[in-house]
């Protein structure tokens, strides 16, 4: 990129070609850990670093010769088994966020959104089925209404054949 195509170039008078401003905002690419997460990865980060100070004086001392290098390489153990728990924190809050809290991703977002339209579809069949059902209890249960009866020489359509029906 060329001096004068940033935009916060000098010119030749001072500063008068300046017409960026000092804070550009820009779109995040991802979005922002939620605070308990966060707090997790910051105490793993914290413990990490403290195992891998530990670790290299642990180094040092026992390159030193020094009395110091034993109860060093005792705790940088003890510490990585700290900091591997503290990773395993940071993974299983993040698991229970999202279970409590619920992620919003496009893809479970739609089809979340199938499923509704679905259990919709569902219910208003069900519904109908409910009415229809209805509808026909309520024609057979009118006063004044016989039931259909058959006529004379006719024969059901699955009856079995005979001599007698004929």
């Amino acid at each position: 990129m060329k001096r004068d195509e940033r935009g916060g170039a000098a010119s030749v008078g001072g500063l008068t070609g300046v017409t960026r401003g000092l804070w550009v905002e820009e779109p995040a690419v991802r979005y922002r850990l939620p605070d308990p997460v966060r707090t997790a990865a910051v105490r793993a980060v914290l413990v990490a670093s403290v195992t891998l100070v530990e670790a290299m004086v642990a180094l040092l001392a026992t390159l030193a010769d020094s009395w110091l290098a034993f109860p060093m390489v005792v705790a940088a153990i003890a510490s990585t088994v700290g900091a591997t728990w503290a990773v395993l924190d940071v993974w299983v809050t993040r698991q229970v966020w999202n279970q409590r809290h619920g992620v919003v991703s496009v893809p479970s977002s739609t089809a979340r959104r199938l499923r509704r339209e679905r259990r919709a579809a569902r219910r208003a069949a069900r519904e109908a089925q409910r009415e229809e059902e209805r509808a026909i209890r309520g024609a057979a249960r009118r006063p004044g209404r016989a039931a259909p009866r058959a006529r004379a020489g006719h024969r059901p359509r699955h009856a079995p054949h005979s001599p007698a029906l004929r």
